[in-house]
């Protein structure tokens, strides 16, 4: 099975990335949550771009994927999960679990950490929120994404199954909460006790400091839960609330090359989790 799941990995990856991003865009289309600011054809070109030069960064930098090197880690026998003796479902699950727990715990690190925080700007400075914009990071901080990902598996040791698995669901699930599209509110209390709603992580991405600091997760819901960091809704609702940050509006937010100076420019001094306590909005 492990060896059937390195040799697809790649396959498996891109059919679910076109898939799932094709689903969101025509949900998007057909049943929008918000009336966009900007024209797709403003921001997508940049977006995208920045995915092309992510993924080639990625595959030249790290030629081995991370369901190779959780194989490697498996048969050396290192990690915390080599040490329990866990029927193949449960390792799955816990493997899983405790990838989304790590991927939390970066996602509060980087709004908590100066110099993390500039380069995470670019995926919070999008004007607008749709299918794009969850998968709009700085080149670096995907470099130093992937190098969190592999000290993760090396120490947690999941299943490479589970490492596949985790990364489809990530990917898929980044693209789903960052949708501008419609769900019955009803659907949406339902799922957001165990995923992230659209607008569960809608909230995330306001103006206010005090909601851009909340909602941290990309996947399972009860991190931000558990650890207090749960918003319900936006104070001035779905509709009206103001996407991005204030002082990054301009037109380098919708444009490639603006993008990748952003982390430079000194319009944002203060980092997200000062302005949560700074700021007399928040």
């Amino acid at each position: 099975m492990d060896s059937w799941l390195l040799q697809q990995e790649p396959t498996l990856r891109v059919v679910a990335f076109f898939s799932i991003f094709l689903l969101i865009a025509v949900w998007e289309w057909w049943r929008p949550r918000r009336v966009p600011r900007h024209p797709r054809m403003q921001r997508w070109p940049a977006n995208l771009g920045l995915v092309l030069i992510n993924t080639l960064l990625v595959r030249l930098l790290f030629p081995m994927a991370a369901v190779v090197w959780a194989a490697q880690v498996q048969q050396q026998g290192w990690g915390l999960l080599q040490m329990w003796s866990l029927p193949s479902l449960w390792a799955l699950l816990l493997g899983v679990v405790l990838l989304d727990g790590v991927i939390y715990l970066q996602h509060v690190l980087v709004h908590a950490l100066p110099l993390l925080w500039r380069l995470h700007q670019v995926h919070h400075a999008d004007p607008d929120y749709d299918v794009t914009t969850g998968a709009r990071f700085h080149p670096i901080e995907i470099l130093l994404s992937m190098g969190i990902k592999f000290a993760a598996i090396l120490c947690l040791a999941p299943p490479p199954a589970a490492v596949l698995l985790f990364e489809v669901i990530l990917n898929g699930m980044a693209m789903f909460n960052h949708g501008n599209i419609t769900l019955p509110l009803g659907l949406d209390r339902l799922l957001r006790w165990l995923v992230v709603t659209p607008d569960m992580h809608r909230v995330h991405h306001s103006t206010l400091p005090s909601e851009a600091n909340s909602n941290f997760g990309f996947n399972l819901s009860l991190w931000d839960r558990l650890f207090g960091t749960y918003t319900a809704q936006p104070k001035r609702g779905h509709v009206a609330m103001e996407i991005g940050i204030t002082t990054h509006q301009g037109p380098h937010t919708r444009s490639l090359l603006g993008m990748l100076r952003l982390p430079w420019q000194t319009a944002q001094d203060r980092y997200a989790l000062t302005r949560r306590w700074s700021d007399p909005d928040a």
